[in-house]
């Protein structure tokens, strides 16, 4: 009777215990992150690079794409009342890139239309490097962050399949293991790749907005040095 008991109540605590619910491990972004591995390091530090360019070039582009209509106007109403000195002063103090090309060009005032344009152009193809340096990092690290990521999806399976031959058995908990460093390593990734590339994008298209709008005022100072009485 005694062992009828203890039967009894061993099967009853069985069937409670496999009826309680079982508590999930609840992970939070950082903890899900780490499981990805050491191929997480050289991503977060691609990702922080990333973003310190790309800001920092925004900004930096933003302001040279700023209206400079005032600017031009000041400009042409000085060399037209034959000011030049107060013109060049005035594209001096503009510390942008279109100024410091018509500055560029007003000391050159004298010399053949040909030697003012050349000067003019030297000078918009250094500021355009100006403007675009550091964005090509960018389009590296769109190529090499994919990368990294399938890197760590080899070492994934690597691990399940060392983990695997060292048991000499196929267990969830051995594959699992190995499938959260390849599965949370290629997403990031190709998360920080296409991130980058949008990125790079953004940039280059504010870039060309420059450089077109510079065109556009150095054609206009090259027209208003031919216009007749000059």
């Amino acid at each position: 009777m005694f062992l009828q008991d203890i039967g009894v109540d061993t099967l009853s605590n069985t069937i409670q215990a496999m009826q309680a619910p079982q508590q999930v491990e609840e992970l939070s972004l950082f903890n899900l992150l780490t499981k990805g591995g050491w191929v997480m390091i050289p991503l977060a530090i691609l990702a922080l690079l990333g973003l310190i360019i790309f800001f920092e070039r925004y900004f930096t582009i933003r302001k040279a794409a700023k209206d400079e209509s005032q600017l031009t106007m000041q400009v042409r109403s000085s060399i037209k009342s034959g000011n030049l000195d107060s013109a060049i002063a005035i594209c001096k103090s503009s510390n942008t890139p279109i100024g410091r090309m018509l500055q560029k060009g007003l000391l050159r005032i004298g010399r053949p239309i040909k030697d003012i344009e050349g000067a003019i152009e030297n000078v918009g193809k250094l500021e355009v490097s100006k403007l675009e340096k550091n964005i090509g990092i960018l389009g590296i690290i769109a190529g090499i962050a994919p990368m990294l990521g399938f890197v760590g999806t080899i070492i994934g399976v690597i691990t399940i399949f060392h983990d695997v031959s060292v048991k000499g058995i196929i267990e969830i908990g051995t594959i699992s293991g190995g499938l959260y460093v390849k599965m949370i390593s290629s997403a990031t990734g190709l998360i920080i790749g296409i991130i980058a590339y949008i990125f790079y994008n953004i940039l280059n298209i504010m870039v060309d907005k420059v450089i077109l709008k510079m065109e556009t005022d150095s054609i206009e100072f090259i027209d208003l040095l031919e216009e007749p009485g000059r």
